[in-house]
């Protein structure tokens, strides 16, 4: 599993998205009990504090100590330092495991051997994500410019993953057609201009020329936002659901 965040976890927690109500009501609905959930790769715990308003417990690992050290404390909640693919849980605890954003970073096979035998019989795994952002269309082409053209050689391999909607990711289990869910947010252009500079690829950019990308567009991005101080940003949610 690679860790690309743990230097920035700080601006990561600050600027990047969170994910939709309905969302959350959709699996909650498909779970038969709430006893126990398990959030990997859970970054600084966004998606870990959504299920803990609804699960008696829910255990968030990762790999960073640094992104887990931006979660807010919940007595609910514990924190870990565990691979997804290797834990110390015992079988069958979880009714639901979540991934959000993470598992393409993965060994699929390890991480599948877990799934299976860390959830009880009927639990539910939800492989969740987010697309590339949605403005208007004239703040969306130099968007597309600096995600294609200024640091596209610049993604690693796994970005393809997200490109393809999780579509194309190993999934070796029956996969249950699941509604469309985006997530909506107002941004300042500022906020936009510190979501952007969260990409791995802008990361791998700097620390290869030391520049940053983001500054190249920066006046381009200015001109499309317009004297509008908020727009809202639309994400869409890929989401791969199964009951294992």
């Amino acid at each position: 599993m690679k860790d690309n965040f743990s230097v920035h976890a700080g601006k990561y927690a600050k600027f990047r998205p969170q994910y939709p109500d309905a969302l959350f009501d959709y699996l909650l609905g498909l779970v038969p009990a709430h006893g126990a959930a398990w959030d990997c790769g859970t970054g600084n715990g966004q998606v870990a504090s959504r299920l803990s308003q609804h699960f008696r417990k829910v255990y968030a690992t990762d790999i960073s100590r640094q992104q887990i050290e931006q979660a807010k404390p919940d007595p609910k909640i514990e924190y870990s330092l565990q691979p997804a693919e290797q834990t110390t849980f015992p079988d069958h605890t979880f009714d639901l495991i979540t991934v959000a954003q993470a598992i393409h970073w993965f060994d699929f096979d390890a991480f599948y051997k877990e799934v299976n035998r860390t959830l009880k019989e009927d639990g539910v795994l939800a492989v969740i994500g987010y697309g590339l952002l949605h403005i208007t269309p004239a703040v969306d082409t130099v968007i597309r410019r600096l995600y294609v053209q200024i640091v596209g050689e610049y993604w690693d391999r796994e970005r393809k993953y997200i490109d393809e909607n999780y579509m194309t990711i190993p999934f070796p289990y029956a996969c249950q057609p699941s509604p469309y869910f985006e997530h909506k947010e107002e941004w300042s252009l500022e906020h936009l201009k510190g979501y952007l500079s969260t990409w791995s690829a802008v990361h791998h950019y700097i620390q290869d020329r030391r520049t940053d990308p983001v500054e190249l567009i920066s006046d381009d991005l200015k001109a499309a936002w317009g004297k509008e101080s908020l727009l809202t940003v639309r994400f869409p949610i890929l989401l791969r659901v199964a009951r294992v």
